[in-house]
């Protein structure tokens, strides 16, 4: 995905081609991104049993309610974590193509 963006001509968040900076990692990212869907399935579960929907089955509904506004809510987040696995990705490349002694395009 990042080679495809890459090659048509856009910069990679979190990569290393000069797109968004990855200030952080790979752990804040998926921290962030994990506590904001457990965010938005407690809020949408509590909001189902305050309007009447009991138990089990607003629970299962919450969840299931919670998976396209997560996916719908935390894009950035999501494109920034992509961005900080893709970058890791090309650090622990490289560092792999260092100590083999070849060049990284070579691998």
């Amino acid at each position: 995905m990042a080679e495809q963006m890459r090659a048509a001509g856009a910069s990679v968040p979190g990569g290393t081609d000069g797109g968004a900076p990855s200030r952080g990692g790979v752990a804040k990212w998926l921290a962030i991104y994990t506590l904001g869907r457990l965010a938005i399935a407690a809020a949408l579960i509590g909001l189902l049993w305050v309007l009447g929907l009991p138990g089990t089955p607003g629970f299962l509904f919450g969840v299931l309610l919670a998976m396209p506004v997560s996916y719908l809510a935390l894009g950035r987040v999501r494109e920034q974590l992509t961005g900080a696995l893709v970058a890791r990705n090309e650090r622990k490349e490289r560092l792999r193509a260092e100590l083999r002694g070849t060049a990284a395009d070579d691998a």
